[in-house]
């Protein structure tokens, strides 16, 4: 997914291009309206990040001339006014979303992953509100978890097929569990990234934000209970890399 940036404010601008990219977004930057009129209606962009207050030509000049060359990209306005009047002009012109300033990361990513999500129509899913990996499924509008159990033990290193034979490939009954926000939100990044070694670095940006500072072993935490939420052997630990999620049955 390519994004364009349309913000005047350097920090700004710097600030989202690296937290995109820390999750695996390409993305440029434009600092004013002519330049983001220029490069969205393209066709190489896939979301527009679109600022109200650019110069040259305003955000709602800008959305306003997409639409009206009906240019369909996605659009997720980035303001500082906060007037309810704003939003909806914004939003009656055409624009996809709508956030103001000031913002966390983690809550302009969620939008640009929703964004993401629609335009895939749903890739990696069962449908388009559940996606699964073997037996394991979440619900991503109840936040639950459907899996079939398996024994206990293990700590989830090692070879999962090998694992598998330990513990006899017996599949025990359906379960399901309700997840809190954040190991939903992890058990969602691995299940969009399955069988992919995900670092802790990307794990950190993705569940708790670009700018998060708290304590360092917050990742090996959540995996933690993920594991006894869900099967330990369904988290496979790859030493000095990270994480991945694997169907211990496969």
């Amino acid at each position: 997914m390519r994004i364009l940036i349309a913000e005047d404010e350097a920090r700004i601008a710097r600030f989202v291009e690296r937290g995109l990219k820390a999750n695996g977004y390409a993305s440029s930057v434009v600092e004013d309206g002519i330049s983001a009129l220029d490069l969205a209606s393209s066709g190489d962009f896939d979301l527009l990040i679109l600022d109200v207050g650019l110069p040259r030509m305003d955000g709602f000049q800008v959305l306003r001339a997409l639409r009206e060359m009906e240019v369909d990209l996605p659009i997720l306005m980035v303001t500082a006014r906060t007037g309810v009047e704003d939003t909806v002009q914004g939003l009656e012109a055409g624009a996809n979303d709508y956030i103001a300033k000031p913002f966390r990361f983690e809550e302009l990513l969620a939008r640009v992953k929703l964004r993401a999500r629609e335009a895939t129509a749903g890739a990696g899913a069962a449908g388009s509100d559940v996606l699964e990996l073997g037996d394991l499924r979440l619900d991503l509008r109840t936040r639950v978890a459907t899996f079939r159990d398996e024994p206990a033990d293990g700590d989830g290193e090692g070879a999962p097929a090998d694992r598998a034979e330990e513990s006899g490939g017996a599949a025990g009954p359906e379960r399901s569990v309700e997840l809190s926000s954040r190991e939903f939100t992890m058990a969602r990044v691995f299940l969009e990234n399955p069988r992919q070694v995900l670092t802790r670095d990307l794990l950190l940006s993705r569940v708790w934000g670009y700018d998060y500072d708290g304590a360092s072993n917050v990742v090996d935490v959540y995996v933690g209970y993920l594991r006894g939420k869900l099967g330990a052997r369904r988290f496979v630990t790859v030493r000095g890399a990270g994480y991945k999620l694997v169907d211990p049955r496969a």
